[in-house]
């Protein structure tokens, strides 16, 4: 059971047409959802799989918790974002999607454990969370078809934007 924290976790929540199950292997399907560069197994417990859009943002994760049409869980091992200056914010931090059953369709509660508001990529970070969840995630769920970053070479869907106009600002 997550304990509920005091500091200010991001957690969304959004619910689809879908049954608990399809949810699930949406959520596992990470490259139908977050980008087709994802390398690495992100269906086994234990499994472990690396992120990268662009320049702009690497990550390694490691999965660590599946539970069949209710819980995913990452642990993010190593990240870095080329637009903030403490490249730890996201190491050990935790990306957790809790699935329930709602209204003949479910629930996805998402958290990302240890992304708080007091962190530099904070706001580039939760827009782009609520762009993959609401947006690319649930579409996969509810129609089959997400739009995850594209392979290199193609246009970067507008929840990527942010960091390019997060690091033009900084830019002098």
């Amino acid at each position: 059971m997550m304990q509920a924290t005091q500091k200010q976790d991001f957690t969304t929540t959004f619910s689809v047409d879908r049954n608990p199950r399809e949810a699930f292997e949406a959520i596992t399907n990470v490259r139908g959802w977050w980008s087709q560069e994802v390398e690495g197994v992100t269906d086994q417990v234990g499994g472990e799989f690396d992120h990268h859009y662009k320049d702009v943002h690497r990550c390694r994760i490691r999965v660590t918790e599946l539970v069949p049409g209710r819980k995913v869980a990452w642990l993010v091992l190593d990240n870095f974002f080329n637009f903030i200056e403490d490249q730890a914010e996201w190491k050990g931090t935790e990306v957790v999607f809790e699935i329930s059953e709602k209204d003949g369709g479910a629930e996805v509660r998402f958290t990302h454990v240890g992304l708080v508001p007091q962190y530099e990529c904070y706001d580039v970070c939760t827009n782009a969370w609520n762009g993959y969840l609401g947006g690319s995630l649930r579409n996969l769920i509810n129609t089959g078809q997400g739009q995850p970053n594209p392979k290199e070479g193609g246009n970067a869907p507008a929840h990527q934007d942010a960091a390019t106009v997060l690091r033009a600002r900084r830019t002098p």
